[in-house]
């Protein structure tokens, strides 16, 4: 493989995964556990941010006591724990990659939490990498997209575009 074949293919990959964030479940003050109250809920939390590919969903909880499983939607709204997509029962931080778009569901793996509001749904979106402006990260309020004309000019492709145009150069 040439030196700049390589170079072009490592351009990419950094492009296409550098807005990547580690956002924790709840928020900073929150925490993979039963809602204090009826009416908090993971998903008014989750509709206030935005997801895309490449992030990783932090789920902090009291080890040995809760579990993630990630499901189907139909078993996110039975609480059915019998057969979850995925299972993760680490040591109360437990990191999720999102690697796929589309909607995405997570409940409490301890019997009875997720019929008590321990439950998720997010929807994952492709990214669109920019070169003038970063992405929002997700946070305790809801994520606000760039609003500058120049920061929607160059998409995957342009990167991709890019790149090639440069590697073809020389």
């Amino acid at each position: 493989m040439s030196p700049s074949l390589l170079v072009t293919i490592c351009l990419c990959i950094f492009f296409l995964s550098v807005n990547a964030n580690e956002v924790t479940v709840g928020g900073k003050s929150g925490g993979w556990k039963i809602p204090p109250s009826s009416s908090y809920s993971f998903n008014e939390w989750g509709d206030k941010s935005r997801f895309k590919i490449g992030d990783f969903l932090v789920f902090s909880y009291e080890a040995g006591k809760d579990s993630v499983l990630q499901v189907t939607r139909e078993a996110y709204e039975k609480c059915n724990t019998t057969s979850p997509k995925a299972s993760y029962t680490a040591d109360g931080n437990t990191k999720v990659k999102l690697d796929q778009p589309g909607p995405v569901y997570f409940i409490s793996g301890t019997q009875g939490h997720c019929q008590k509001g321990q439950k998720l749904r997010l929807v994952v979106y492709i990214p669109h990498v920019s070169a003038f402006s970063p992405a929002p990260s997700p946070s305790d309020g809801p994520a606000v997209a760039p609003t500058s004309g120049a920061a929607k000019l160059i998409s995957s492709f342009g990167v991709v575009g890019l790149v090639v145009g440069f590697w073809a150069f020389f």
